[in-house]
């Protein structure tokens, strides 16, 4: 007797198949595809996968929480007509969403369960524009400064890159993890939002340098030297004064896009690189230091009687004037080839007295602002964090 061949099996076994939807109507197969609970996850053997974030307390997670490897932040612009109750269903879908993401446990409403196995420190963190605070009635709740920035003369700002009425950035040490949960996310907001814009960024992976070490940025230097620490400086990032009583436990987010142009700095020499930014590229001390945590002596000069670091330098140029202007700085690189360059995200108690002023003195007159120019900028104001039993923003909407 001739043993069938592949090809005979495989067709008679498609047409076993096609002919049982047929007979049942076509739809009893697929029903019972999708009804059926998906498969107990896989063992999971990776303690970066494993890991996750507590998403309930005083304080949003995505701030404080340790930078991961990637980031995806999504500004929207809310639908005409929504309104308080409206942004109070939103908020409701996105905390309940939010927290089991961050558990790893699939959203109810998620048909790939499968893909929330790995949360790899997942957060997902929300801030409101302007425009929410306009759509709920309670613009005079809104911080002072939820507003733009001011125009700086250094800004070619794009509209695709900047504004929003919502935000919402995503982090986690695993791009998946990412990608999923901003399309589960989305996709809550659909009925009430339409994505404004979307930037994606990155920084070393886990393990490829130590526990909190600084990252470095496209032009090959440590990004955020001397950065404020949320637990060391608790008031420079989270709000706790006494007004707009329903923020205490928040704080701003700025998101500015600076675009860079690595043609140009690529052609310069080491020594010209390190004079724009006042630091070795190598460990990123200052040019009168010896380590990167040393502060710069910006009265240093050097035999011909020059400052050691140039007055357009930018390290003198970014150093605080006074204590307040200091800010607490979560970068990321970003490539879009044929653009690339710094995803500039910061956080702050109140952005007009931290970070305006070091930003105007950039504008002003930095070496850097040869090979960068911020084309995108929009400012949130990041609520507290949702305790238990409650939605996040619910001091505000409710």
């Amino acid at each position: 007797m001739t043993e069938p061949s592949r090809r005979t099996v495989l067709t008679a076994g498609l047409a076993a198949v096609t002919g049982v939807g047929a007979a049942l109507g076509g739809r009893a197969v697929w029903d019972a595809t999708v009804a059926a609970p998906p498969p107990d996850p896989p063992e999971l053997t990776g303690a970066v996968g494993r890991a996750t974030v507590a998403f309930r307390g005083e304080r949003q997670p995505g701030v404080g929480t340790p930078a991961p490897a990637f980031v995806t932040i999504v500004a929207f612009d809310l639908h005409p007509g929504v309104d308080r109750e409206a942004l109070i269903r939103l908020m409701r879908v996105w905390t309940a969403d939010i927290e089991r993401l961050m558990a790893g446990t699939p959203p109810l409403a998620d048909q790939t369960g499968e893909l929330t196995a790995l949360p790899a420190s997942l957060t997902a963190t929300v801030g409101y524009g302007p425009g929410f605070f306009t759509a709920a009635a309670l613009a005079d709740r809104a911080p002072a400064w939820a507003v733009p920035l001011p125009a700086f003369a250094i800004d070619r700002l794009e509209d695709r890159w900047s504004g929003g009425d919502l935000v919402l950035q995503v982090c986690a040490d695993d791009q998946l993890a990412v990608a999923h949960a901003v399309r589960v996310l989305s996709v809550g907001a659909s009925t009430f939002a339409t994505a404004r814009w979307t930037q994606r960024g990155f920084r070393h992976a886990p393990g490829v340098t130590a526990p909190g070490a600084t990252m470095r940025n496209l032009l090959g230097q440590l990004d955020g030297t001397h950065n404020v620490q949320p637990d060391v400086d608790p008031d420079l990032v989270w709000h706790t004064g006494p007004d707009n009583g329903w923020f205490a436990g928040g704080t701003s987010m700025v998101v500015r896009r600076i675009q860079m142009n690595l043609d140009t700095w690529d052609v310069l020499d080491r020594g010209s690189r390190e004079a724009a930014m006042g630091r070795r590229l190598a460990d990123g001390a200052p040019l009168t230091g010896s380590k990167e945590t040393d502060l710069p002596d910006l009265e240093a000069r050097d035999d011909r009687g020059f400052t050691v670091i140039g007055p357009a330098a930018h390290v003198r140029r970014a150093t605080a004037t006074t204590p307040r202007e200091r800010f607490m700085r979560r970068p990321f690189n970003y490539l879009d080839p044929p653009t690339a360059g710094l995803l500039f995200i910061t956080f702050q108690a109140d952005p007009v007295a931290q970070l305006v002023p070091v930003q105007q003195r950039l504008a002003d007159a930095d070496l850097l602002n040869i090979w960068t120019t911020p084309v995108g900028s929009a400012v949130f104001a990041v609520p507290p964090g949702a305790r238990a039993g409650e939605y996040l923003g619910q001091g505000l909407l409710a």
